[in-house]
């Protein structure tokens, strides 16, 4: 296959970006998109060029590191698919290919493909854990979860973190992300304890990291890699509405981003 990768990039934040087209030869079908930007870099390398950078740990759609725009869409055109996992074959021989960073004011561009996803991590130190004790793995085996809770949240638990949810939403929204995580932990017993706490402090830190408000469009869901469903952010407005009146003394004040740089 012959392809041309139209690529978005920029040096830095501060300098200007443009997309640069690079023609590749020899495309192997069975080739991952990232593989395919591999090769890309080592002609570019080769040639004395700057190669171009984009994010990949486990490269079999676990981690969540890998995730950019392809033709507009976040991951790729298929569906449940991380872009570690999209292969070649889903492209014409001739086709060109359009590959651009993550597009959200909280996920500011640190180069070429690559975002910071600090923002993210931001919500989840502030709850996005039990610190209840629970005791050891026997102790905790002891405590009985009804199959439809450990399901509802066993899904919510499948969310990696990516992004395309944020990138794919026409608000730059981060409530898909969010309310998997509150659902994951609020739903389980041992969660339970702090769940009011968990909701207050984690939509905060949300709110306070400049992502935009959730209008119920679904654009998250469809292009979330591991499908996490829509329900999982009314969980989240229930846990937060229900909180807020039970608890308005303990109303956080978010932790501000100090930085935005890799």
């Amino acid at each position: 296959m012959k392809l041309t990768l139209k690529i978005w990039r920029q040096k830095n934040p501060n300098e200007k970006g443009a997309f640069v087209r690079y023609p590749v030869d020899d495309v192997d079908p069975e080739m991952s998109i990232l593989e395919c930007l591999d090769v890309l870099n080592e002609t570019l390398i080769l040639r004395g060029e700057v190669p171009v950078a984009f994010e990949h740990d486990c490269r079999e759609g676990i981690c969540g590191s890998c995730g950019f725009m392809i033709n507009g869409v976040a991951h790729g055109p298929e569906r449940a698919t991380t872009a570690c996992q999209l292969t070649m074959r889903h492209f014409k021989d001739g086709d060109e290919v359009v590959m651009e960073p993550w597009r959200a004011k909280a996920f500011p561009l640190v180069k070429d493909l690559v975002v910071n996803r600090r923002a993210f991590d931001h919500i989840i130190e502030a709850g996005g854990y039990v610190s209840v004790s629970t005791g050891q793995a026997p102790d905790g085996n002891t405590i009985l979860v009804g199959k439809e809770i450990a399901d509802q949240s066993m899904d919510a638990a499948a969310c990696i973190g990516c992004g395309a949810c944020v990138a794919a939403c026409p608000n730059a929204s981060a409530a898909l992300f969010t309310g998997a995580k509150i659902t994951h932990l609020g739903t389980l017993p041992q969660g339970e304890p702090e769940r009011e706490r968990r909701a207050l402090s984690m939509v905060a830190q949300m709110n306070a990291e400049t992502f935009g408000n959730c209008t119920n469009i679904g654009e998250c869901t469809g292009a979330c890699p591991k499908e996490i469903p829509l329900e999982v952010i009314a969980t989240m407005n229930r846990d937060y509405v229900c909180a807020s009146f039970s608890r308005r003394e303990d109303l956080p004040t978010p932790v501000l981003p100090v930085a935005t740089g890799a």
